[in-house]
């Protein structure tokens, strides 16, 4: 599924806060410290436990 941008913007907004309140990380990282760098990571490896709904589409 092809994400859009604000969908995108929403996405790793919402990760980075679960991950700096404590949800555990689920990709591997030596050195990044930053949640917005983590919740990326994630969202590339397709490991964000995020769902998007989209409206559906009206048939005339």
């Amino acid at each position: 599924m092809k994400y859009t941008k604000y969908e995108i913007a929403r996405i790793v907004g919402a990760r980075a806060l679960m991950i700096s309140m404590g949800a555990p990380i689920l990709v591997k990282s030596k050195k990044i410290m930053d949640p917005v760098e983590i919740a990326m990571k994630e969202l590339e490896a397709n490991k964000i436990p995020i769902t998007v709904e989209r409206p559906a589409k009206r048939v005339e």
